[in-house]
């Protein structure tokens, strides 16, 4: 089990709300294709958590990540920063976002931003933004201003 980020240890004790929260949303899941039943949820900068499950549908891919939908829940409620995350999936195996979710995440959190997979079992291993998603593009890179924006269309 992995459990430190870029500034340190992160006492999986002190993410139990996360946990409770996306373990709830995880059971209200709507998967009747996959069977794979997800939850997440994201403390905000206010401290509010927010939890969402995943939505498939028939049209595939149409459906919506836990994580996408907690990001949605979180801008809804008025946090525009994500201070931590939890994703809650089954089994043994480790469940964290997918690609296109952690550059979701990246919109809304640091490279140092605490990322937890948890299982049936608990929190199983934690990581950063940053080693999920290393060199990542985000709205930095579209700052004006910087010199990767400031180039001379010829």
């Amino acid at each position: 089990m992995q459990e430190h980020t870029e500034s340190g240890p992160v006492p999986p004790e002190d993410s139990l709300d996360l946990l409770q929260a996306a373990a709830a949303a995880r059971a209200r899941a709507y998967a009747p294709y996959s069977r794979f039943f997800v939850g997440a949820a994201i403390r905000g900068e206010s401290g509010t958590i927010y939890a969402a499950a995943n939505v498939e549908n028939a049209a595939y891919p149409v459906g919506t990540c836990a994580e996408a939908g907690a990001i949605a829940a979180m801008i809804a409620g008025g946090d525009r920063r994500i201070v931590e995350i939890l994703v809650c999936g089954p089994g043994p195996a480790l469940v964290t976002p997918c690609g296109a979710c952690r550059q979701r995440i990246r919109e809304f959190a640091s490279a140092r931003t605490p990322i937890h997979a948890a299982g049936p079992d608990g929190i199983t291993a934690s990581f950063t933004l940053g080693e999920l998603l290393p060199m990542a593009f985000g709205p930095d890179n579209l700052e004006p201003g910087t010199p990767q924006n400031e180039a001379t269309v010829r």
